[in-house]
């Protein structure tokens, strides 16, 4: 299974009104399910101060729209430090895969976060 990220229209509770289309030429793909803990959850995200990324680690991930630049700082925080964040054995991957992967993922996640951004919307990792 994958996690995805998807742009949403909320209600006044944060809840999904609206799940938006991802436009042609974005992916919805943030990674596979064992993410949540092996890479956005991990103590290497954690120890850069990272506050939305570890929440994959138990649930949802769900940032407000006026969160969303915050949101894309962390996601810049990452971006500098995924040689760090992919320093790990995995016998399913080798360090410039992992490294691809997750920078392949994570912009994925940016390119949402810039939509919810220009719109004014909310985002969703899941």
């Amino acid at each position: 299974m994958s996690l995805c990220v998807d742009v949403y229209i909320p209600r006044p509770d944060g809840s999904i009104e609206e799940l938006l289309d991802t436009p042609e030429g974005s992916s919805d793909l943030a990674g596979f399910e064992r993410w949540r803990t092996f890479v956005w959850g991990s103590d290497a995200v954690r120890a850069l101060g990272a506050r939305y990324f570890p929440v994959l680690a138990d649930n949802d991930l769900r940032v407000p729209p006026g969160e969303i630049a915050e949101f894309r700082r962390e996601c810049a925080l990452l971006r500098e430090n995924i040689p760090h964040v992919a320093a790990r054995d995995d016998p399913n991957w080798t360090y410039e895969q992992l490294m691809n992967a997750i920078s392949a993922r994570l912009a994925n996640i940016e390119d949402a976060a810039r939509r919810a951004e220009r719109i004014g919307a909310a985002l969703i990792i899941w």
